[in-house]
């Protein structure tokens, strides 16, 4: 992953076909579909939404929030412009950030499983002097980001929501994270059994086998899922031949052999970048995309796919609908299209793949009313409720049918 410093129209009725479209992680289905949010890669402004606005009616089963990069002291969360809403807790660079509280609540009441990603590109920390020292931490961890504990004095930057597990994206060799590992599992698994709710460990490593950073992580602690990351690597989605029995780069077989030898198997997820500038290399689309994620179902452990990263997606038009055709589910009919001009001297609509906010009539287009939407902004798309009516100049461009805004 990369790290950086830095609703949509009425339902109407809607209803995806693609089993699970609208719930959490599902551990026996083959089309989750995780986005990882938080570091607006596209780095763009507008590019990167709160978090509650991609988790209504959307196909997204998963969203990590990409990342808490220090884990140690001074503990740090980075969520790029979304940390712009944020304010520290007083004597500390730790991030309190009530907005992103609300949203985690807000997206699992519609289903979503909302877990925390550790690492990423620019943790530097190097993991753990010790084992004893690594389960301290996951117990920090878990008492800062996990069911909140009475009588604890630990600092919750997500105040009382509570994450449905954690993600551990770790880009070079870490010491001790396999009891780091344990500790969050044996936390999880206690709390569960004790009547609550299900937790999730997932990590997402490099497409080599085994990882160079979280091999040993990996086969320390059974984890539900890994999102293996298919891309900027020799083994990425690039060098998958469509039709061949054999693939000679392309290693999701191997994966899937590791996977199974798991108690209970775990679940690979296809990493693939979310557009042609989210990665260095690996964003396939299209034809070959269809063809490699139906190469994949045939292996039992294929859990779906995960993109990176939700700004990237949500700028690529038209790519989530395909991801969610190619899984197996159909997308809603479009929009009917507009009405016929009055007169056959009116100028054609626009394409199909425009939204337009007024319609060419025979009388003068009012000047918009109400609350505009500025440039960059959200205006349609399914489950979105605002002001469809962009700032002049700006005008409400379709990019999927779960994401419009004004440009």
């Amino acid at each position: 992953m990369v790290s950086s410093a830095l609703g949509l129209g009425a339902l109407c009725g809607l209803v995806l076909s693609l089993p699970g479209a609208l719930a959490g992680f599902s551990s026996s289905a083959n089309n989750n579909i995780e986005i990882y949010w938080g570091q607006n890669s596209v780095n763009r402004v507008g590019g990167q939404q709160r978090l509650s606005a991609y988790c209504s009616n959307t196909p997204l089963n998963v969203i990590p929030l990409a990342f808490l990069n220090v884990i140690k002291n001074p503990t740090s969360v980075n969520f790029a412009n979304a940390g712009d809403n944020c304010t520290v807790f007083a004597g500390t660079q730790l991030l309190s950030c009530p907005q992103i509280e609300a949203d985690i609540k807000t997206c699992q009441a519609a289903g979503k499983t909302i877990t925390l990603s550790i690492g990423g590109a620019t943790y530097t920390e190097g993991g753990f002097t010790s084992s004893s020292e690594a389960s301290t931490w996951a117990d920090k961890l878990w008492a800062m980001f996990g069911p909140v504990q009475s009588g604890s004095s630990a600092l919750r930057p997500f105040g009382s929501a509570v994450v449905d597990g954690f993600d551990l994206d770790l880009e070079a060799a870490s010491q001790n994270m396999g009891p780091f590992a344990v500790q969050l599992r044996n936390r999880m698994n206690s709390a569960t059994a004790a009547g609550g709710k299900k937790y999730f460990l997932s990590a997402a490593p490099q497409c080599p086998f085994p990882d160079a950073a979280m091999g040993a992580m990996l086969d320390a602690v059974v984890f539900d899922y890994v999102s293996v990351q298919f891309y900027n690597n020799y083994c990425g989605a690039t060098s998958f031949v469509p039709g061949a029995a054999t693939q000679n780069n392309f290693n999701f077989a191997t994966w899937d052999t590791w996977a199974r030898s798991k108690s209970p198997p775990v679940k690979v997820l296809l990493g693939l970048p979310g557009s042609t500038s989210a990665a260095g290399s690996g964003y396939v689309s299209g034809s070959q995309l269809s063809a490699l994620i139906a190469y994949c179902k045939q292996f039992s452990t294929f859990g779906g796919v995960m993109f990176w990263d939700m700004s990237q997606v949500y700028s690529n038009s038209g790519f989530l609908d395909s991801v969610v055709s190619y899984l197996g589910g159909s997308n809603p009919p479009p929009p009917p299209p507009p009405p016929p001009p009055p007169t056959s001297t009116t100028a054609p609509p626009p394409p199909t793949t425009l939204v337009t906010v007024t319609r060419t009539s025979s009388t003068p287009t009012p000047t918009p009313t109400g609350t505009l939407v500025q440039q960059w902004g959200q205006c349609g798309g399914i489950g979105y409720t605002g002001s469809t009516q962009c700032a002049p100049p700006y005008s409400c461009n379709y990019l999927s049918q779960w994401w419009a805004q004004c440009q």
